[in-house]
């Protein structure tokens, strides 16, 4: 008998032929994620991923925590292995898995038998176990069948049998890698690193871009997205954060192009510079945060403007969303207090005092042939640095 922890799939199940590549995404990534807990063997069959501890050491609760967060596990538990033996089954019951029911003070019992030769049916099993619960605790819990505080559940497998008190919610979503690579333009605000964490649960690998504007902004304004992108990773894997200087593109356009231009095309250089990282680390889509009409420079017509400059697709997963439903993840994914901190990012730099809210791109096209933008775009790229964050502690 021993501890072991079930993962559920979520939409992996419903990949018919291309069912096995997934799990297999899956199962790599959970071994990554479990590497520092311990030694653990992790396998797949009906549906559930088993993680199993090699040894007496291993940090099942980190675990735990780890598996529940990895992206396409929709449900999780933990659970007891057991001989497919009624009678250590219910010895089991009574003794090592009463502490799993310790707080409650009611429940029922549920039983799954995917083993058709196991000698007791399921209404059998059901009340067995509940018998030897009501006697392990000496009449302090009681049964209720519609709202029990927990639910014990014993599910009789093809080679043993699982006890376990209730299941939570994983992430869900799909494997990582499962759907190609995305640059996210990962800025120090709120909205950019729920997009990148929207993409990532669809099982999207991501690579992030950041601009900085030194002196204008501090180090610490860059150290706050490294914080962000090291948040996001504790979900989403490892992130090669490429950081690029836009430093001298701003004090060009604030002295060359008029006012109400500046940020359109000041977005257009950034779409240019994402196009060039993009290739260079075989991304296959831009992801960023905008949420349609949020500020002047997401309007549908600026939008257009930024758009026409790409040479690949761009996503933005929160396009349709309210503040306060990105806000609300943000909370979820423990990034809204890092973003809320008082550091400026690039875009604050130079903002005019009136934007263009409708651009037409044939003005903005004018106002960029007063620059020299292959150069531009050149020397900004030159200034690229990489730093590799993880989400381990």
């Amino acid at each position: 008998m021993k501890k072991i922890i079930l993962c559920k799939f979520g939409e992996i199940a419903l990949k018919g032929a291309n069912r096995a590549h997934f799990e297999k995404l899956l199962k790599v990534e959970l071994k990554k994620r479990l590497r520092n807990y311990g030694r653990f063997k992790i396998y797949s069959a009906q549906s559930t991923v088993y993680i199993e501890p090699l040894s007496e050491d291993c940090d099942m609760d980190s675990a735990y925590r780890a598996a529940k967060n990895t992206f396409g596990i929709s449900a999780i538990q933990m659970a007891l292995e057991v001989p497919k033996d009624m009678e250590q089954i219910i010895a089991a019951v009574r003794t090592d898995f009463m502490p799993y029911i310790a707080e409650c003070k009611t429940f029922k019992v549920e039983a799954k038998r995917s083993d058709k030769k196991f000698p007791y049916k399921s209404p059998e099993i059901c009340k067995l176990i509940g018998g030897a619960i009501l006697d392990a605790c000496h009449g302090k819990r009681k049964v209720d069948v519609h709202s029990p505080e927990v639910c014990v559940r014993v599910e009789i497998r093809d080679f043993a049998a699982y006890i376990c008190a209730g299941q939570e919610r994983a992430v869900g979503g799909m494997p990582q890698g499962s759907n190609g690579k995305g640059l996210l333009l990962l800025s120090g605000g709120i909205d950019s690193p729920v997009a990148g964490y929207q993409m990532a649960k669809r099982g999207v690998k991501i690579e992030a871009l950041h601009f900085e504007s030194f002196p204008y902004t501090s180090e610490r304004a860059k150290e706050k997205v490294l914080d962000l992108a090291k948040k996001l990773a504790c979900r989403t894997g490892d992130i090669n954060v490429h950081i690029i200087s836009l430093t001298h593109i701003q004090e060009v356009l604030r002295d060359t192009i008029e006012e109400d231009y500046f940020t359109l095309i000041l977005r257009r250089f950034m779409m240019r510079l994402a196009m060039k990282v993009a290739k260079q680390y075989y991304c296959d889509a831009v992801i960023t945060g905008e949420s349609i009409g949020q500020v002047a420079s997401q309007t549908m017509q600026a939008l257009v403007v930024t758009d026409i400059i790409s040479e690949i697709p761009v996503f933005r997963p929160l396009i349709g969303n309210d503040k306060e439903d990105i806000i609300k993840i943000a909370r979820e994914i423990d990034t809204f207090e890092t973003s809320v901190l008082p550091y400026e990012d690039c875009c604050t730099v130079f903002t005019p005092r009136h934007p263009k809210t409708r651009p037409e791109l044939a003005k903005v096209e004018a106002e960029e042939s007063k620059l020299d933008i292959e150069s531009l775009t050149e020397e900004a790229f030159a200034t690229l640095e990489t730093v590799t964050v993880t989400g381990e502690e």
